[in-house]
């Protein structure tokens, strides 16, 4: 992650993080209940992992790696941007509390650019492409029919070049990059890349949060 660039919230919006619709389909929450799984890459994951951990329904998030061999899924050599993984979360997330459908809403809105091909600012390489891996083929349409009710709503500024695929495996990352923003609120990177995309979260869906009220 390179420190020292403008990634802040709402670039490449038209208006703010409120002006993304919700997706007009979505996937139902399950009637044996349970756990589901979103698997998203949005730039450097301690930023995307922040946000994630800020929403209700959410159970855990972990980065980790996903899109290449097993052989390279750690920092240093997917750092090198020739592996084919790219930085990613997995989110475990109660769908009966937040669905599918808000997950990515949150991913567009706030997490991160989607208009950014290969990069977030100045972290640039494939490793930090826009993605969603999707887990089935319900997730991918769900995908799918979002992005393109996205373009046709026109709220971004440039074409979305988010990638979808289809999830191989992911890899959890190490173990020092886990809950990072929270654990070093003070770092540079974290004190003016990932604080204010928190800040626009909790001040634009201040109803989607474990702490409502709070913001």
């Amino acid at each position: 992650m390179i420190f020292g660039f403008d990634d802040s919230p709402g670039v490449g919006l038209r208006a703010g993080p409120d002006s993304v619709p919700d997706p007009d389909v979505d996937l139902a929450p399950s009637a044996a209940g349970g756990e589901a799984v979103a698997i998203l890459g949005g730039g450097c994951f301690w930023c995307v992992d922040g946000v994630y951990r800020q929403l209700d329904g959410v159970i855990d998030v972990v980065s980790g790696y996903a899109g290449g061999a097993a052989d390279t899924a750690n920092y240093e050599a997917v750092c090198r941007g020739n592996t084919g993984h790219a930085e990613v979360v997995k989110i475990r997330f109660d769908p009966s509390r937040i669905t599918y459908g808000r997950i990515l809403k949150i991913f567009f809105s706030v997490a991160h650019d989607p208009t950014q091909l290969n990069r977030q600012g100045n972290d640039v390489g494939t490793q930090y492409r826009s993605v969603i891996f999707h887990t089935d083929e319900a997730q991918r349409d769900v995908a799918e029919r979002y992005v393109r009710q996205l373009e046709a709503a026109d709220v971004f500024t440039a074409p979305i070049v988010t990638e979808l695929a289809p999830l191989d495996i992911f890899h959890g990352g190490e173990p020092y990059h886990q809950d990072y923003a929270a654990r070093n609120p003070t770092q540079p990177y974290i004190a003016c890349i990932s604080a204010p995309k928190i800040r626009k979260l909790r001040e634009s869906f201040p109803e989607l949060l474990k702490d409502r009220g709070a913001v």
